[in-house]
């Protein structure tokens, strides 16, 4: 859009979102002494509907500076995709048959670990689950290790610090562990093809330092956890789902992750699959559309408000020596989606390998930082926040407990 005053407008709202995910926890506190106004400030409070908000803002002050035919083409001129489905591996991935079957392969890989039950599988949950995600994609990577760890680890006993450590690792090892392909991390996918990147070469240069540093954060992680899990009690085991049923779940996760970039495709095998839920609905559990929407809500806004901010973040992107891209990258990550960062550096003309692998190693070191730094996390939140204090994560506390595994990630990718 090419309206003097659009550019200001939209990065002082995309600042007035930044501050607002600081201050939800805050707003979501102030619910409970403001009865009065109690159902405006949780919504509010809800981190996930945080950019959606700003972003409906943003258009209709377009809408009265350039005009609303221009502030609807700019709506939906943005690319959709990501958000879609991430809406749909989310619902997919959270369903009963797809849970119990991974359940059931962690207990059994966590009964041959000699650890305690609940510790081995807090250990998988925090560091096997998120390198799957390089194989069925890091936002079903994040849904499946969020719900395997809910019962355990994010339960209101735990003490809330060792909670954001965990939660901190647990986004910073999905950040990192899709990097051992080329189509799972968003980033990543950004780049893959225009940098003729492909699987194998990120099995070589990233994916086994990015094992090694998850293996260290999920290590860490546990044993600071290990006094509340050994406290636990033992999930009950999943209920009994005739193999039919698991069969057609997990053969529409495989295609719905494999037409991830198709819409149209992947759309019609999730009406499919909500059609078949339906009709063997006595194995199911309660989807989860909700906290689904609410994720996907939130990264619509992103992709509407982020779309504006390349007039200041290219410039910056582009003037950092390799280096200081590195460390550039993983600081702006934590105020701008990751994948937005690499897609901007992919526009740069002439870029050398090496300011190649930094960019993306500093955008994935730095994805666990804040909601906003990589897709899959607001999916963590909105499935987590109920094992915290007011059910709410507070972005300070979680940018604390994401510093000590973003570094692990940032020497293991910078040093090795």
């Amino acid at each position: 859009m090419n309206h003097p005053a659009v550019d200001t407008i939209a990065a002082a709202l995309f600042a007035v979102a930044l501050l607002h995910t600081f201050a939800a926890s805050r707003i979501e506190r102030l619910a409970h002494r403001v009865p009065r106004h109690a159902g405006l400030l949780h919504l509010l409070g809800e981190v996930e509907v945080v950019f959606g908000f700003w972003a409906i803002v943003l258009v209709l002050l377009l809408a009265f500076v350039a005009g609303p035919a221009q502030a609807i083409a700019y709506a939906e001129s943005r690319n959709y995709t990501e958000p879609l489905f991430v809406f749909v591996v989310m619902v997919v991935a959270g369903s009963g048959p797809v849970l119990a079957t991974v359940r059931r392969v962690v207990d059994a890989l966590a009964a041959r670990l000699p650890l305690p039950r609940a510790v081995a599988i807090a250990w998988l949950g925090l560091g096997a689950v998120p390198l799957l995600g390089s194989l069925i994609t890091e936002p079903a990577a994040m849904t499946i290790a969020a719900l395997t760890l809910a019962p355990l680890v994010f339960r209101p006993e735990v003490p809330e610090r060792a909670k954001y450590f965990a939660l901190g690792a647990l986004f910073v090892n999905v950040s990192i562990g899709g990097t051992l392909s080329s189509y799972a991390a968003p980033p990543v996918l950004m780049v893959a093809s225009v940098w003729d990147w492909d699987s194998a070469f990120m099995l070589r240069t990233f994916g086994w330092k990015a094992a090694l540093a998850v293996l260290v954060n999920a290590s860490v992680a546990t044993w600071m956890l290990r006094d509340s899990l050994r406290a636990a009690g033992s999930t009950p085991p999943p209920p009994a789902t005739p193999p039919l049923v698991v069969g057609v779940h997990l053969a529409l996760l495989a295609a719905i992750v494999l037409l991830a970039h198709h819409p149209v495709a992947f759309l019609a095998l999730f009406l499919l699959f909500l059609g078949f839920t339906q009709a063997y609905e006595r194995h199911q559990s309660p989807l989860l559309i909700r906290e689904a929407l609410l994720v996907a809500f939130f990264l619509a806004g992103l992709v509407v408000l982020g779309g504006l901010q390349g007039w200041w973040l290219q410039p910056i992107v582009e003037s950092l020596v390799p280096t200081a891209l590195f460390f550039g990258a993983l600081a702006l990550t934590a105020v701008t989606d990751n994948a937005a960062l690499t897609y901007l550096g992919s526009l740069i003309p002439g870029i050398s390998e090496q300011a190649k692998y930094l960019l993306v190693a500093g955008a994935v070191a730095g994805g666990g930082l804040t909601v906003i730094a990589n897709a899959p996390n607001p999916a963590g939140v909105a499935l987590l926040r109920r094992g915290f204090a007011d059910e709410s994560i507070g972005a300070g506390a979680l940018l604390l407990g994401a510093l000590g595994p973003t570094a692990v990630a940032a020497a293991a990718l910078l040093l090795l």
